[in-house]
């Protein structure tokens, strides 16, 4: 599979993985477990999840920078995309919203920091739903490059 594939491959992916954790895996435990049994699954499963967001945004970012260097040939000028700056986002949410706010929350439940616990968490869901709209949209710019790359030209 060419690297065109895998850049148009990998935005649904990670966006159905994103939603999916979302909407069916966070919710299950909480609707089965007691509240700290199911927050510590929910903890694991982001971790998780934030772990493998860096990994894509990083495979993203690569795929991204070679497609625009590919569009821009030898002629001078930017070679950053809208692709790129969609993937940096979604990885500067990662990095905000579970890497920075995580070790805060700990603090938080320990008592300690300014901001509460719930604060931290709604900041935290604040970056990722912000994420998921990014790559989302990533996800959608791709489909349209697809599309695009299908049509019979005149």
């Amino acid at each position: 599979m060419g690297l065109e594939r895998w850049r148009r491959l990998l935005p649904g992916l990670w966006a159905g993985g994103l939603l999916c954790v979302a909407l069916l895996a966070t919710p299950a435990p909480f609707a089965t477990l007691a509240a700290a049994d199911a927050g510590r699954v929910v903890a694991r499963m982001l971790a998780h999840e934030a772990h493998a967001s860096l990994a894509l945004g990083i495979v993203m970012l690569v795929l991204e920078r070679v497609a625009a260097r590919r569009r821009a040939g030898d002629q001078p000028g930017s070679q950053f995309s809208a692709g790129m700056v969609l993937t940096l986002g979604a990885l500067f949410c990662t990095v905000a919203g579970y890497f920075a706010l995580q070790p805060m929350m700990v603090a938080a439940r320990a008592g300690q920091g300014s901001l509460s616990f719930g604060q931290l968490h709604a900041l935290s869901a604040a970056f990722y739903l912000v994420k998921l709209g990014l790559v989302l949209a990533l996800a959608w710019r791709a489909s349209a490059l697809s599309a695009l790359s299908r049509t019979p030209s005149s």
